[in-house]
């Protein structure tokens, strides 16, 4: 989708575009430079018409960052708003991104009108006197009591606590035209979903290749050549809203009736580590979940602190989640690194208790008991985690047939770690487990070969 006007401008032969941009002055090329709607496309600008919220779902690449920014920006120099609220995920993420990166509001302001900055107090303010507050959706109550007449919330599907949207739309509430934009790539949350069915919004689409003259070579090739096509790429590339995978271990209705706002006090609480093989930009994550078990036997998912790391980094994270929830023992899946595990996270803390696991069967297989506690309503998730539940409901059952193929690319890490810690708080081992386990095994391949000679019952000794 080519800019409307920037795209006749390109179009021109070389000679005469010159010959344009240098009748132009000095004050004329600054502020064709800083002019929104002649470089953006189509899809980047407001959509016409009577709307409060503007839905902006997009996959990654797009500019979703840009198109937020500049419609604060529009908004400002038109003096239409004058309040606005700034809300990300996090308050690391209101200032990273929406503020501070290279699409922010800084970077895409004119040098003549950029706002003053206050990071203490979480505050832009422009010359002509609005005035632009960041807030994380992790602090809902923040939002509870200041009025806006316009906001920009950044990766909405991203929110641990939907809480946020309803606080910050009750105070909506100033100004003769309220709006808001969301910039989004898609995950299946409630709370998009309603978003979604609500006829004041006004929906705009967008996919990566939107804005492929404008990224990387070297993206394009990684990520598209891996990606396009798999259930990842279809949500994170085309911004389509999956549905639950056909036989994975959950499904979203499941971790929603799970969803509780805060933990009570727990008897026992471990983080678990699933450490990745390598460290680079085409690695794995490293699993990092922090869990409990309440008196009532029941388990609380409390944080998710999983990413990209060097091995003493992760060793870090992992030791100061440790020391802030006050927890009992750190539990380290070694197949990647074996003793170096232990070794890495004593160089931290020599005093940690560590229990070190060794994965013998698919990650499927160990995670259905687990699972089974969900169906329970036996564990709670305190707040959203969405790349951790992204990787839940991706995770399908090791006999699923073609649905496990097709998604086998989908990355495991947080969903393993999470095994990994309600395995040890909450999973007993039974007795001859094993030769269950096996006849189980051999029984779905025997399934598979011929279905009309499966067997349900169990090995008798």
């Amino acid at each position: 989708m080519r800019c409307a006007h920037a795209g006749w401008l390109a179009s021109l032969p070389a000679d005469l575009r010159n010959r344009l941009i240098d009748t132009l002055s000095p004050n004329e090329a600054w502020a064709l430079l800083y002019d929104w709607s002649f470089w953006a496309r189509a899809n980047q600008l407001p959509p016409p018409g009577d709307w409060r919220v503007w839905l902006l779902l997009a996959g990654r690449g797009f500019s979703k960052t840009r198109t937020g920014a500049e419609f604060v920006r529009s908004r400002v120099a038109a003096r239409r708003a004058r309040r606005f609220a700034l809300v990300a995920p996090t308050a690391a993420d209101a200032r990273d991104v929406m503020v501070e990166g290279e699409s922010g509001l800084l970077a895409v302001s004119p040098y003549w009108d950029r706002p003053r900055y206050e990071p203490s107090r979480r505050r832009l303010t422009w010359s002509n006197g609005a005035i632009a507050t960041l807030y994380s959706a992790d602090e809902p109550d923040r939002l509870r009591g200041p009025q806006h007449d316009a906001a920009w919330c950044d990766e909405l599907a991203s929110w641990r606590y939907p809480q946020a949207w309803d606080m910050l739309m009750f105070g909506l509430r100033v100004g003769s035209d309220p709006r808001v934009v969301v910039t989004t790539t898609p995950r299946p949350t409630p709370l998009l979903r309603a978003i979604l069915q609500d006829p004041r919004v006004v929906v705009t689409r967008g996919s990566t290749y939107d804005n492929r003259a404008n990224l990387a070579a070297a993206f394009l090739d990684q990520i598209i050549t891996k990606y396009a096509g798999t259930h990842l790429g279809r949500q994170e590339i085309d911004a389509e809203i999956l549905d639950d995978l056909p036989g994975a271990l959950w499904n979203r209705s499941l971790i929603e009736a799970s969803r509780a706002r805060h933990a009570p006090q727990q008897r026992r609480i471990v983080v678990a580590i699933d450490p990745a093989a390598g460290s680079g930009e085409e690695s794995d994550e490293t699993g990092i979940i922090v869990a409990g078990r309440d008196s009532r036997g029941h388990g609380w998912v409390m944080a998710d602190l999983s990413g990209h790391y060097r091995p003493l980094e992760w060793a870090q994270v992992a030791t100061a989640a440790f020391h802030a929830h006050r927890a009992d023992r750190i539990v380290a899946e070694v197949n990647n690194g074996g003793e170096m595990v232990a070794t890495t996270l004593r160089v931290v803390d020599p005093n940690l208790p560590i229990t070190t696991v060794h994965a013998s069967r698919g990650k499927a297989i160990r995670a259905e008991p687990v699972a089974a506690l969900y169906e329970q309503g036996k564990v709670h998730h305190v707040g959203a985690f969405p790349r951790l539940e992204d990787q839940m409901c991706n995770l399908a059952r090791e006999n699923g047939g073609s649905s496990e193929v097709q998604h086998r690319r989908l990355a495991r890490d947080r969903v393993d770690a999470l095994v990994w810690a309600l395995t040890d708080l909450m999973v007993l081992s039974m007795p001859a487990a094993g030769i269950y386990e096996a006849y189980r095994q051999l029984n779905d391949k025997m399934t598979a070969a011929d279905p009309g000679k499966s067997s349900s019952e169990p090995v008798r000794r």
